[in-house]
């Protein structure tokens, strides 16, 4: 009888481990994603070349703009929708 609440209470921190770890790395993941976003200006500059667009430093700032805005809406989208 000992042996069966060693074993249930093992595997319930197994499984609280599992959760909690799952749930830090996603939010440590989400704020550094947020700080550090995976396109910044050089890439967006040598996408517009590639695509045969000249890009000004004007369109670039308004498409990093947007970009930007996009996380933070879907950002409040994911809050509401909790």
């Amino acid at each position: 009888m000992d042996i069966l609440w060693v074993v249930l209470i093992a595997f319930a921190t197994l499984v609280l481990g599992l959760l909690a770890g799952f749930f830090i790395a996603r939010k440590t993941m989400m704020s550094y994603l947020k700080k550090n976003p995976p396109i910044n200006e050089q890439m967006l500059r040598t996408m517009m070349m590639q695509m045969g667009q000249k890009p000004s430093q004007k369109k670039i700032n308004q498409m990093m703009k947007s970009m930007s805005q996009q996380m933070d809406n879907d950002d409040k989208k994911k809050k509401k929708d909790k």
